[in-house]
């Protein structure tokens, strides 16, 4: 049996992990409103960074388009164009050497921040992280 005091805030722990958990589909309005932005953002009347406010919340299971595969031989193209070894290329990406030499033989592929970043270097360039 669960004293009388501790019934209340187990009970609102339970619903907040509970509400937490679930997911719920996205409701017609905020569908909506994502179509309209969308269109207003097409068109030009709303510009980007607005456009980019729009929370991961409010777009649900939208793929985000950072995440691109990238190959071992891209990574090492990368790597070159900069002119860096793959010591100085893994200092900077916040890797180790062994992780970059198996990302460029193609042993490993690339996930999560290390994806990210080497896709903000292939289309920005090196100097846009340092």
């Amino acid at each position: 049996m669960i004293p009388r005091g501790l019934q209340r805030p187990l009970k609102t722990a339970f619903y907040r992990r509970l509400t937490l958990t679930k997911k719920k589909a996205p409701s017609r309005l905020t569908e909506a409103l994502l179509e309209m932005a969308d269109d207003m953002h097409r068109v030009g009347i709303m510009n980007e960074s607005t456009y980019h406010k729009i929370t991961v919340r409010h777009l649900g299971d939208k793929v985000l388009s950072t995440a691109e595969p990238i190959s071992g031989e891209e990574i090492r193209t990368l790597r070159e164009r900069e002119h860096l070894s793959q010591a100085a290329f893994a200092r900077y990406l916040n890797l180790t050497v062994g992780y970059v030499s198996q990302l460029e033989r193609g042993t490993k592929e690339p996930k999560g921040p290390a994806l990210a970043l080497l896709n903000v270097i292939r289309r920005k360039g090196l100097k846009v992280i340092l």
